[in-house]
């Protein structure tokens, strides 16, 4: 007892196509989906940027370590 069934989902998506209409949905859905594109792309591009930062702090330290190393030598 308690829960959806397949039967209370189909009144409901039709009661929803009734109010709103295809259109608008198809305008709701298109406008979602973008929206979730963007997030993706903006959260990838965070990701991509924090590795090359992460990735020039540790060439630098490498860098600096043989510096050292070299003048040591002489």
């Amino acid at each position: 007892m308690g829960g959806i069934g397949i039967w209370q989902l189909v009144i409901v998506a039709v009661i929803v196509v009734l109010l709103f209409g295809t259109k608008k949905l198809r305008n709701l859905g298109t406008d979602l989906g973008s929206a979730v594109k963007g997030f993706k792309k903006s959260v990838s591009d965070d990701n991509e940027e924090k590795i090359s930062n992460e990735a020039i702090s540790e060439k630098s330290t490498v860098e600096t370590s043989v510096e050292s190393k070299e003048k040591d030598k002489v």
